[in-house]
């Protein structure tokens, strides 16, 4: 009989669906600073679908880090999006 392999669920803050974590992206935000999860503290995830409605996603991401400084984030977000694909 095979094993199954249990994969973490984890929750996208802007669609609130549930999904296995290697299907997610993990953020955190330090100082209302969005970035990549570093390995310490609180973080996030968003789903890779979210990800291309940036007008629901930014809201979640506003919250998340309580900023309401938008254009910020989103840029951050575009960075770290690209940056993400790349590797």
């Amino acid at each position: 009989m095979a094993k199954k392999l249990n994969q973490p669920l984890r929750m996208c803050i802007s669609c609130r669906q549930r999904d296995a974590q290697n299907n997610l992206i993990r953020l955190q935000c330090i100082d209302s600073q969005l970035s990549l999860f570093r390995g310490s503290g609180r973080s996030f995830y968003i789903c890779k679908i979210c990800l291309a409605d940036e007008k629901k996603v930014l809201k979640a991401l506003m919250r998340q880090c309580k900023s309401g400084e938008r254009d910020k984030l989103a840029k951050t977000l575009k960075e770290i999006i690209t940056d993400d694909r790349k590797s």
